[in-house]
C-alpha cells in the first residue's frame, strides 16, 4: 500500500488548447507569486524555464517552508519538473519529501532556528527543555504508538513509507521519527481519515437507499 494516493499526490494537466491546470489533493496548486514572482505566465513543465521554476517553488513550499523551496526551487526543476514531458503527469508528495531529504538541508535549517531560539532563553528555560526532552523518551514508544493506532505492524509502515523495513526498526530502538519521516506518516493518517469519511458517507448513502 503506497504513500501516493489521490489526495497526496500533485497533478499536472494539459488541455488541447495549450491550457495547463496543477492541482495537489484534487484543489488547484496555488502560483504563490506573492512570495515568489519568478513568472505570473502560469505553470509549465518538460523544461527549465521560469514557469517551470514558478511550478517547482509552489510545490515545494506546498511540503515545506519559503526558504527551503526558494533556495532549491531551480535544482527541483532540472531535477523533476523538466522531466515531466506527457500531458498529463503524477508526481507523489513521497517523492517530492525522498528528494527534498537527498538534496536539501532541511534538518540543518531547523537546527540553525533551534540553535537561535535556545541562544535567546534564559539558563532556566534550557533546563525545562532538557527535562522535558527526557521526558519524552521515557514515555512509551512513538513508533510502536503509530502502529498501534493504524492496526499495522512495524514491517506495513515501512511498506507504506516506502522505506526498508530495518529504517523503521531504528527509528523504533532510538525511539524517534525524522521530520521527513513524521510528514509522510501525517500525509497516511490524512488519508486514512478522509477514507473513513468518504466510506461512512457512502454507507450512510446505501442505507437511504435500502429505506
Amino acid at each position: 500500500m503506497a504513500i501516493s494516493m489521490n489526495n497526496h499526490v500533485f497533478k499536472g494537466h494539459k488541455t488541447l488548447l495549450g491550457n495547463k491546470f496543477v492541482t495537489y489533493g484534487e484543489i488547484e496548486l496555488p502560483s504563490r507569486y506573492d512570495l515568489f514572482a519568478k513568472s505570473k505566465a502560469g505553470f509549465d513543465w518538460g523544461n527549465g524555464g521560469s514557469s517551470s521554476v514558478q511550478l517547482a517553488f509552489s510545490i515545494l513550499y506546498q511540503l515545506t517552508n519559503k526558504q527551503l523551496a526558494e533556495e532549491n526551487a531551480v535544482k527541483f526543476t532540472n531535477d523533476i519538473i523538466s522531466s515531466l514531458n506527457s500531458r498529463d503527469w503524477v508526481l507523489s508528495a513521497n517523492k517530492v519529501l525522498q528528494w527534498i531529504e537527498l538534496h536539501c538541508d532541511f534538518e540543518k535549517q531547523d537546527e540553525e532556528k533551534e540553535v537561535t531560539v535556545q541562544k535567546q532563553i534564559v539558563p532556566t528555560k534550557k533546563l525545562q527543555a532538557k527535562s522535558t526532552r527526557k521526558s519524552r523518551k521515557n514515555n512509551s514508544n512513538v513508533v510502536k504508538s503509530i502502529c498501534k493506532e493504524l492496526n499495522i505492524t512495524q514491517k506495513q509502515l515501512a511498506e507504506i513509507l516506502e522505506v526498508p523495513e530495518g529504517t523503521v526498526s531504528s527509528w523504533a530502538v532510538k525511539n524517534e521519527i525524522p521530520r521527513l519521516g513524521k510528514k509522510a506518516i501525517e500525509f497516511y493518517m490524512l488519508n486514512v481519515k478522509n477514507q473513513k469519511i468518504v466510506d461512512s458517507y457512502r454507507n450512510f448513502q446505501e442505507l437511504l437507499q435500502v429505506s
